[in-house]
């Protein structure tokens, strides 16, 4: 890669706005993955059971399927910055929260549970504000192909790093201070958002209306907009069918490679290392690449990963398609979010994000109860090749759907 592609591909950083948020994230991003990891790992220590690992995703993510139409509303309503400034510090105080109880030694499952559903709470406001919030962020706004594939490179990096990290604090010192780490990692995210200068003007509603109202035109716009609903009805089945693959890796880790949480922490990052390489791939990409086309490719290579991946008990060679999974499944998602982004008008941004956060979160706890249950009768290998299977068959049963669509595409 020349000079010139090196610089293009990390064209949205010259925004300050976007430089601030990136380097705060960067940090905070971390810690997440940090405490994702380690709320997994100690439940399934706890209870050895992978229902209870479905339960777990299902607990921290459904909050943010119930609230999220909410939470979009709220976003095209008010400040999204100030938005995104309270539920940083609403997050930071439930990673103290769950770092008291480990650190003292007086916890249970249910009460890891009730936490892990705050967290969803607060995440059902968040996320409606925060990626509109990124498009806001940049003075150029034919960057915003680059920034979304950027903040994605950074998710997958601390995806890598975090649950590594996680792994040698699990087992070193406990679970406490992994919830601790990550608390303490919001300080950097919230000093970034402080030092930055957005717009007054926000286009905010001067007449703001019946919350059903606008639910109303939200799914109004998406029924006038073929190209982004096509795009929700893909993820979603991803969302439900494919992407609980992740509640089963602690039971590859512990059972199928005979390891421990380190162990755990190294498959989550390799997954992560995966992932950096598409978003690699995808901020190098032309203004005019393919996105419909990219999107159901990488559909195909999760499915692909996870068959390859399912009944390989060399872990060397796991970790070779771990890889691929990473790659995919980065790239679906992001693609996802910049399709939906370029597509959408400025005051509707908060609702359809929030059509996508449900999507995501409403699809993926669910599939998690499916997966921990299927796994429970036939294995965790099976369930994973299954999914694998069901990944390409949503591939290949979208193409004709999306290129209808892509005349459609502004």
């Amino acid at each position: 890669m020349n000079s010139v592609n090196k610089i293009d591909a990390i064209r949205a950083l010259r925004n300050r706005n976007f430089r601030l948020f990136f380097s705060g994230q960067s940090i905070s991003q971390i810690g997440t993955w940090m405490q994702n990891t380690g709320v997994v790992w100690v439940v399934y220590t706890l209870t050895h059971s992978t229902f209870m690992l479905g339960v777990t995703v299902f607990a921290s993510l459904f909050p943010r399927f119930l609230f999220s139409l909410l939470g979009g509303i709220v976003a095209d309503r008010y400040n999204r910055y100030k938005i995104l400034l309270y539920t940083q510090i609403a997050s930071m105080i439930q990673a103290v929260l769950l770092a008291i109880i480990t650190l003292t030694n007086h916890y249970q499952v249910w009460e890891l549970l009730v936490l892990s559903a705050i967290l969803g709470v607060i995440n059902a406001f968040d996320s409606p504000s925060r990626h509109p919030l990124v498009y806001e962020m940049l003075d150029d706004k034919d960057d915003i192909t680059n920034a979304m594939a950027l903040n994605s490179s950074l998710i997958n990096f601390a995806r890598i790093v975090g649950p590594a990290l996680a792994g040698i604090v699990l087992q070193l010192f406990g679970a406490g201070i992994c919830f601790l780490s990550n608390a303490l990692s919001f300080v950097a995210v919230i000093i970034s958002l402080l030092l930055m200068k957005l717009p007054k003007h926000q286009n905010l509603p001067k007449v703001k209306k019946k919350i059903s109202l606008e639910l109303t035109e939200g799914f109004i716009y998406l029924k006038n907009t073929p190209i982004i609903s096509m795009v929700l009805l893909m993820v979603s089945l991803v969302s439900f069918l494919v992407v609980p693959y992740d509640t089963l890796l602690p039971v590859f880790a512990k059972v199928i490679f005979k390891g421990d949480a380190a162990i755990f922490g190294y498959i989550r990052g390799i997954i992560g290392l995966g992932a950096i390489g598409g978003t690699f791939f995808l901020a190098t990409l032309k203004p005019k690449a393919d996105l419909i086309k990219i999107l159901w490719v990488n559909t195909a290579v999760i499915g692909i990963g996870l068959m390859l991946f399912a009944y390989v008990s060399y872990f060397p060679l796991a970790m070779a398609f771990a890889l691929i999974i990473g790659f995919g499944a980065m790239a679906q998602t992001t693609i996802s979010l910049t399709l939906i982004q370029i597509h959408t008008d400025a005051n509707m941004r908060g609702r359809v994000m929030s059509y996508l956060i449900m999507a995501m979160t409403g699809m993926l706890p669910l599939g998690s109860l499916l997966i921990g249950w299927l796994s429970e009768h036939i294995g965790a290998p099976n369930s994973l090749f299954i999914e694998g299977i069901l990944s390409i068959i949503i591939a290949f049963s979208f193409i004709k759907i999306l290129k209808k669509g892509k005349p459609q595409i502004r």
